[in-house]
């Protein structure tokens, strides 16, 4: 990808959710934020209270846009919804399942999964998700040229993503309501600053 402009990008994980205190498989899966996951958020809007953000991009899960609702608290700016930014289904038939009982039931899907490339029965494949995903970041900074900063909210496994396949970092250990600042400037992405992310050996 070839970035022309000068402008700041938020990317955003949402905080701890119900399926995360549940010890459920999630991905593409519907839960909330939990109380720690809306202090997280509240801590995470006043971080970023400086930053000058101009137009914000959610995924559709409600865990995401609950980040979003206490984000708004502090940045009056509507709701933009776009569809590639859900989480990978990574999970397929697993989804949203106690951890403990899908290896009981599927042991052969927890193996495969270990490596993130792979995929299950039900779930989606790494390439579409990669496709999906590259694409979506390029488009919307593309089409955003006239700001100076802007914030999209999205999923772990999005995140990872970028850092692997867009910035060519490698792999991450991420936080809830973690999030990255990037610049693109003299056609290179380049990350400014982590908080809550760290870059594994």
């Amino acid at each position: 990808m070839i970035y022309n402009l000068l402008m700041k990008i938020y990317l955003i994980r949402h905080g701890q959710t119900t399926g995360d205190t549940e010890d459920r498989f999630g991905g593409d899966y519907e839960d909330h934020l939990t109380a720690e996951g809306k202090r997280q958020a509240d801590q995470l809007a006043q971080k970023l209270i400086t930053s000058g953000i101009q137009k914000i991009y959610v995924s559709p899960r409600i865990r995401a846009k609950e980040t979003w609702i206490i984000l708004s608290n502090q940045f009056a700016i509507p709701l933009i919804t776009i569809e590639n930014l859900k989480e990978r289904n990574h999970y397929g038939v697993m989804t949203g399942m106690i951890k403990s009982e899908a290896k009981l039931k599927y042991p052969a899907y927890i193996e495969l999964l270990k490596d993130t490339k792979n995929t299950i029965e039900g779930g989606e494949d790494y390439e579409s998700f990669k496709k999906r995903v590259t694409n979506t970041f390029s488009e919307i900074i593309k089409e955003n040229s006239n700001l100076d900063s802007m914030a999209i909210i999205s999923h772990g496994g999005v995140i990872r993503l970028v850092f692997r396949e867009i910035l060519k970092i490698g792999e991450i250990d991420i936080n809830d309501c973690a999030f990255t600042k990037m610049e693109t400037s003299k056609n290179k992405l380049k990350v400014l600053l982590m908080d809550g992310i760290e870059i594994l050996k």
